[in-house]
């Protein structure tokens, strides 16, 4: 079983389009959407939900306000501004505590405890393309990473038990705990990036996050047409990096508009030039992950 993370170090360069697209070539996988903060896989692929369960997040205060004696001393401390005065109690608001305990420390009368929030939930579903596992992480929850990593736990078991021979992972963008997690212990990472100056900066930021921790990375240069200069820079960056560019994919409007028809690019217009390009790349990165030499 080989995993393969699909990343760039910023939204909106086309990671979910590819995952999809690899999904749909892939003769025996297990696609799992790791952007949990904005998790939108679901809407091409489509699974048939066959799992929902909470996720545990962090911990959040709560007031006994039988035990409270309304000393003022808990907001004072706040330095999150997450706990108010309505004019009879005092009230934490669980969307902005950051479940520091500092209250619960500092209360005379220990009338405030923690208590563990359940508001994220991971998925399994099938899709027409094989299982899926996604997730939802909930509105003002951190802990992400965790909630990858128990993502691709569970996409892991799934693999194991079909006999699958990928787990595909759309990661999240970006160089934080969430990108580290989906990154991590796998067999190699195709970053996509775009002909920007923000988009080579992501790059190379991105670039070093897989070198860190010893992931193989290729390269997909996604609407490489829309800027010659900026794509000549990256391709620069990558020869010097010794970063294989395995597709340079046109801009093209069939690809919004299969996306629109909740379908991949391959599946709404398989002859088209980015659809070719991306049936190549797939190719190629299979070869990588069997120790061939990409030409």
């Amino acid at each position: 079983m080989k995993q393969i993370t699909i990343i760039s170090g910023k939204g909106g360069t086309g990671k979910t389009t590819l995952t999809a697209a690899f999904a749909s070539m892939a003769q025996n996988a297990v696609v799992a959407d790791c952007d949990v903060d904005a998790a939108d896989l679901y809407l091409v692929l489509k699974p048939e939900k066959s799992c929902e369960e909470a996720f545990p997040g962090g911990k959040k205060a709560i007031i006994d306000q039988e035990r409270c004696v309304a000393c003022g001393i808990c907001m004072e401390y706040c330095r999150f501004d997450a706990i108010n005065f309505d004019g009879e109690n005092y009230i934490i608001s669980g969307y902005a505590c950051e479940g520091c305990e500092l209250c619960t420390r500092v209360c005379p009368v220990a009338a405030i405890g923690m208590k563990q929030e359940y508001n994220s939930k991971w998925f399994m579903g099938e899709t027409r393309f094989g299982p899926m596992v996604y997730a939802k992480l909930g509105i003002g929850e951190d802990l992400s990473g965790k909630l990858v990593t128990r993502v691709r736990e569970e996409a892991k078991k799934k693999a194991k038990a079909t006999g699958s021979d990928y787990i595909i992972i759309d990661g999240p963008p970006g160089v934080g705990c969430p990108v580290i997690a989906a990154v991590i212990g796998t067999d190699a990472v195709v970053i996509v990036t775009e002909p920007t100056q923000s988009g080579l900066a992501d790059l190379k930021r991105v670039n070093q996050l897989a070198r860190h921790f010893e992931v193989p990375a290729m390269v997909i240069i996604n609407k490489y047409d829309l800027n010659d200069a900026m794509h000549q820079a990256i391709e620069q960056f990558c020869t010097e990096a010794g970063l294989p560019v395995i597709a340079r994919l046109p801009f093209d409007k069939k690809v919004v508009e299969a996306m629109i028809h909740k379908q991949t690019i391959n599946e709404y217009d398989t002859h088209s030039s980015v659809s070719l390009q991306i049936m190549d790349s797939w190719k190629k990165i299979v070869q990588k992950l069997e120790g061939v030499a990409i030409k």
